[in-house]
């Protein structure tokens, strides 16, 4: 299951996604962001969760590079 939440962040940071203890995956989104942002950047951590990037073993860094 994929939960979404908006929040206020650091304009500097867009979204992340945290996974929590029952595999679930919760996906933060910037709130300060245009629509059309929110919805790149949940798209964008969509991905992650697809590619499974968090049973890699790559540093956060290296994932974002290959994204």
């Amino acid at each position: 299951m994929v939960r979404v939440r908006l929040i206020e962040l650091p304009l500097s940071i867009r979204g992340f996604t945290r996974e929590d203890v029952d595999g679930n995956y919760l996906v933060f989104i910037n709130d300060n962001l245009s629509d059309e942002r929110k919805r790149k950047t949940l798209i964008h951590e969509l991905k992650h969760i697809n590619k499974e990037d968090f049973l890699k073993e790559e540093f956060a860094t290296e994932i974002e590079e290959s994204t």
